[in-house]
This record gives C-alpha cells, sequence and structure tokens, in this order.
C-alpha cells in the first residue's frame, strides 16, 4: 500500500474537486423567440439570425444560472415589464422586485404613440406605467402585492435561490 504525505491528500482532493465542478459548468443561452415574445433558455444555441443572444459559459454559468423552477415558470408564463423614460420611482420598485426574486423578464420602453396603442390593446385599454404582463395576465402601474401574486400564480419562485445573481431585463 502506497502512503502519501497528508498535504498531497489536500492537494489531489481540491484537484479533484475542481474538475467535477468544472465538468458541471455548462453553457447556457437566452434569447427572446422573435414570433411570440418569449423568453427562451436553453443549453443548445439558438437559432442562427437570432438578436439579443445572452450566453452563458463555464463557472460563470453555474453562478449565474437560472434556477430550474424560474426557467419552468420563464418558459410557460415570460415576463414583459412595460415602462417609459419618464417613469421613475414606480418603474424602479418594479424593476427591483422582479430582480430580487431572480426572475427573468423583458422591459419594453414606450417611445412612440404606436407604443402606446400597442400596450392599449394589450391591456384592454387605458395603458399605463409601468404595467406587467406574466403569461396573458397583467397589472396597470405598481402595487407589489399584486406584481407577487401573478408571479406566484405563474409558478415563480418567491426569491431569487441561494448565490443566484439577480435577472437582468432585456430592453427592447
Amino acid at each position: 500500500m502506497m502512503r502519501f504525505p497528508p498535504s498531497l491528500h489536500s492537494t489531489l482532493l481540491v484537484m479533484t474537486l475542481l474538475a467535477n465542478s468544472l465538468a458541471y459548468a455548462q453553457t447556457t443561452y437566452q434569447w427572446i423567440d422573435p414570433k411570440n415574445g418569449s423568453t427562451v433558455i436553453s443549453d443548445q444555441p439558438p437559432p442562427a439570425g437570432t438578436k439579443q443572444v445572452i450566453k452563458r459559459a463555464g463557472e460563470e454559468s453555474a453562478t449565474q444560472e437560472v434556477h430550474y423552477a424560474t426557467r419552468q415558470a420563464a418558459e410557460k408564463f415570460p415576463v414583459v415589464l412595460y415602462t417609459s423614460t419618464n417613469c421613475i420611482d414606480g418603474c424602479k420598485q418594479g424593476r427591483e422586485l422582479l430582480k430580487g426574486r431572480g426572475i427573468p423578464f423583458t422591459e419594453k420602453v414606450l417611445q412612440t404613440q404606436e407604443d402606446i396603442d400597442q400596450l392599449d390593446k394589450q391591456l384592454g385599454g387605458d395603458a399605463s406605467v409601468p404595467s406587467l404582463i406574466v403569461g396573458r395576465q397583467n397589472f396597470k402601474g405598481y402595487e407589489s402585492g399584486a406584481w407577487n401574486s401573478l408571479l406566484d400564480i405563474a409558478g415563480y419562485p418567491k426569491s431569487a435561490p441561494y448565490g443566484a445573481k439577480a435577472s437582468g431585463a432585456l430592453l427592447k
């Protein structure tokens, strides 16, 4: 039987752990599906020509990877936050709520009358900012209880998983 000094045992253990962690780190891709506007998160690259692709690779992916429950909810019920350049407090609070829960979302900044008319149509009239759309459900204005209820019903976790970084918005 071969014996190794204790310091070599420690070195071998650290090397084994590092090799294992690198083996589990994988590349993930996130993009907006141009056909239906939903957020797609996959370990497969997006179709050629897809715009606004976020690629996470290696060890970065291990810390920023979207939690499974969040990924499932995002596929079924994508989140879109509507804001404008003159919306300050409510829009900031809405962004912080979404980021605090680790929710991937698309932020659409209303800049033209056409943008406002499109939101009017989606909300059934009376567009206001901030507005939140979760799948097919929506809420006009910022009210944390109502926003949290929409997100809970859609299956999003109540808080970002331990160690996960808050997700950001894809601006459109």
